[in-house]
């Protein structure tokens, strides 16, 4: 029998306030993970550890921006401390505030969208494989990546470029980390309904582009992302690493 359950395992899942790490951290508790919410700010959180609390999981909300080095530290720390052992990790925050061509692109935006998108789940992983190492290896590490890696967006090119370092990120971790039993993957979805995409859904001729592409005719909600994340953090996925998987409705096909 496969086996999906995630009963004793310590989970911790980044951007976890709303949209797609919402539903990823709901999806996991409801399979028996411990989880450790974070974004910015524990206040945002607290409605999402009360869903979980209410539907019978567990749940913390812990601040932390991945951004910062010091954040992290501390957040492993709390970690550590807490709960001894880290089992999932779920690499979900990202940012784009820059909505242009890259001829326009200005310095603050590359360096905000590559702190966040990049330097965050580069140094999570990091500190998340050390103490699956030490506490005896074994582990599974999910990047939230986009089909904008494979395929650029219009007006969304420091973003693509990101992700497409994130795909390369989770190559290069699954690599070194396979020999500690540490799985390292991707999710890759296509057009969800998130707060990112408010601007492409709420504009009719961006939007009706869009979804010419994809196949299936519509955009993806967040719930619609938890069985892969579900498949790739349980021993499902027990020989998958490094690899990607993408959720578009067919975009990509």
């Amino acid at each position: 029998m496969v086996s999906f359950s995630l009963e004793g395992k310590i989970a911790l899942v980044t951007g976890a306030s709303r949209g797609i790490g919402e539903a990823i951290a709901a999806g996991l508790s409801q399979y028996g993970a411990t989880c450790i919410l974070t974004s910015r700010k524990s206040d945002a959180l607290e409605a999402v550890v009360a869903r979980i609390s209410g539907e019978g999981g567990k749940a913390e909300a812990v601040a932390c921006n991945v951004g910062k080095i010091d954040n992290i530290k501390s957040l492993f720390d709390h970690v550590r401390e807490k709960y001894g052992r880290l089992d999932i990790l779920v690499n979900n925050a990202a940012t784009n505030p820059y909505f242009g061509d890259l001829l326009g692109a200005e310095e603050w935006a590359w360096d905000k969208t590559n702190d966040v998108n990049l330097k965050g789940p580069f140094f999570m992983t990091q500190f998340a494989a050390k103490m699956m190492k030490d506490n005896g290896g074994g582990g599974s590490i999910v990047n939230v990546a986009s089909v904008n890696a494979i395929s650029p967006a219009p007006m969304q090119g420091i973003y693509s470029i990101t992700k497409a370092g994130v795909v390369a990120l989770t190559k290069a971790f699954a690599k070194e980390l396979a020999a500690y039993n540490i799985r390292v993957n991707a999710l890759l979805p296509g057009l969800t309904a998130t707060k990112f995409s408010e601007v492409i859904i709420a504009n009719k001729d961006i939007y009706d582009f869009a979804v010419s592409r994809i196949p299936m005719g519509r955009h993806a909600t967040p719930d619609e992302m938890v069985g892969a994340v579900l498949y790739l953090a349980s021993d499902a996925s027990s020989f998958t690493t490094g690899s990607c998987v993408i959720c578009d409705g067919g975009m990509m096909a």
